[in-house]
């Protein structure tokens, strides 16, 4: 059964790399903070919120078979934020044609959360923050190669006496950071 499917995914590369045009990008990704600013010294809420094309779908963060290739949020190494924490969404079983069994993946809109860490260092001032989304898209005939689509993050560091205040509600109330 691997090797069907390893053979599927291979075929489907070679087919879209014979075309010699790129993939389609399927997916976008932006990150918003939890609130309109961040302290030095403190932790931050922030989500990655990524759009998954109509007709396709992406492998969830944990996939469910070994060569599915999972969803993920990375960020560049910096001196003044680090990543505590990810959150990943749970994914949704959806049974598909080419599949015997359902597979878990993330259609539509996907929010990923993550506590990140501002250095006690940080000066106020803006900065960004740079990150790649990672992921394998599919449709109900075909899987296109793995790709990542590019995003930053926007951080403004204000001083501790700044009140910092809550924005993007929505998007927060639905990641579990516990």
């Amino acid at each position: 059964m691997r090797r069907v499917v390893a053979l599927f995914f291979f075929l489907c590369t070679a087919v879209a790399l014979s075309y010699g045009a790129a993939p389609p990008q399927v997916v976008t990704a932006r990150a918003v903070l939890a609130t309109d600013a961040v302290h030095a010294g403190q932790t931050a809420k922030m989500a990655v919120v990524a759009q998954v094309q109509s007709g396709y779908h992406i492998n969830a963060h944990i996939p469910s078979l070994d060569y599915l290739i999972p969803t993920r949020v990375t960020f560049q190494e910096s001196p003044s934020f680090g990543v505590e924490k990810v959150v990943y969404p749970n994914g949704t079983s959806k049974k598909f044609s080419f599949m015997k069994g359902a597979i878990s993946v993330y259609e539509g809109e996907v929010h990923v959360g993550l506590i990140l860490s501002i250095n006690s260092s940080t000066p106020p001032g803006f900065y960004t923050l740079p990150g790649k989304f990672l992921y394998q898209a599919c449709n109900d005939h075909a899987c296109l190669p793995p790709t990542s689509v590019q995003f930053q993050a926007s951080i403004q560091v204000v001083p501790l006496t700044v009140r910092l205040r809550p924005v993007h509600t929505a998007i927060f109330k639905t990641i579990s950071f516990k």
